[in-house]
């Protein structure tokens, strides 16, 4: 078992930044391959971005390409997320996600495919 806490969230001016960060208990991180989902009230939980194990590899929703960067520090058991040039349309829970997998296929994107999950962090957005 894997348990992870996201933190970072907050209240931010559109245009600003904030940085999400997943800690991992239980388990060595650096055998999960770890994603960011959100979820804004009354829609579906989105995906947002995704690296492998290593970081070998990250693949980003295209609606927040070159905006947002997620990367891993695998000796701190950590996963973040750097999200910039925040727009009011970004306001949402955030949420982390784990699998114990080495696969690089497109069920990376999907929620299904992730065995581990996060309480949530909120963003929100001001115009």
């Amino acid at each position: 078992q894997v348990r992870l806490v996201e933190s970072g969230g907050g209240l931010v001016q559109t245009g600003g930044s904030l940085r999400l960060s997943c800690v991992a208990s239980g388990r060595t991180l650096s055998s999960f391959a770890v994603a960011w989902f959100r979820q804004a009230p009354g829609k579906e939980r989105d995906f947002v971005a995704a690296i492998s194990r290593s970081g070998g590899w990250t693949h980003y929703a295209d609606s927040v390409e070159g905006l947002f960067t997620i990367s891993r520090n695998n000796a701190e058991n950590t996963v973040y997320l750097q999200m910039n040039s925040l727009k009011p349309e970004d306001t949402a829970v955030y949420f982390c996600a784990a699998k114990e997998s080495s696969s690089h296929t497109t069920d990376v994107y999907t929620s299904k495919w992730y065995d581990y999950w996060g309480q949530g962090t909120q963003v929100t957005v001001s115009s």
